[in-house]
């Protein structure tokens, strides 16, 4: 029964939406099951709650999303809410933004990604010129060619693979 999946819609900004898509889409997972995580985590919401009243949420800026959630996330964004007489929004706001330190490490992990990236093809440019250098001196039956020829194979893999993560984090990020 509280698996059953509904539709609610909340005012937002739009760095928060953006922030719910990014990290979704970067862990792979399904916006309802990071909502659904976030809002299950009763403990962090109260905490939350309490803060709002600290801290106004900037009401300008904002745009209606709807979101697909678990009926039992619902259920408990709306007695927090309640309980704590505070707006669903400034809830569902504030748990998204929880997630924004996650956010830059990540864009600071691409950064790094990329520097060793560039690192590795140098080093594949390099063993190709080593491995085109034993194949001319020793010819193309020799065992040490078929073992450095496996290792440089072997490292394009790793480049591609690193490359495409690259290439999925900037795509997330945008």
């Amino acid at each position: 029964m509280g698996k059953q999946s509904v539709r609610a819609t909340f005012k937002l900004s739009k760095g928060t939406i953006h922030a719910l898509s990014l990290i979704a889409s970067h862990l792979g997972l399904k916006q309802k099951s990071l909502f659904d995580h976030l809002i299950g985590d009763t403990a962090a919401l109260e905490t939350i709650a309490r803060e709002i009243k600290k801290n106004k949420l900037d009401k300008s800026g904002r745009v209606q999303k709807t979101i697909v959630i678990s009926r039992q996330s619902l259920s408990i964004l709306e007695r927090m809410a309640q309980d704590y007489k505070t707006p669903r929004d400034a809830l569902v706001e504030f748990s998204i933004q929880r997630l924004k330190p996650i956010i830059e490490q990540e864009k600071e992990k691409l950064v790094l990604r990329k520097q060793i990236a560039a690192n590795i093809k140098k080093q594949l440019k390099q063993q190709q010129v080593i491995v085109q250098k034993v194949k001319d001196q020793l010819g193309p039956d020799d065992p040490v060619l078929e073992k450095l020829e496996h290792a440089v194979d072997s490292l394009e893999n790793t480049y591609c693979l690193l490359s495409e993560c690259i290439r999925r984090g900037e795509k997330s990020q945008s």
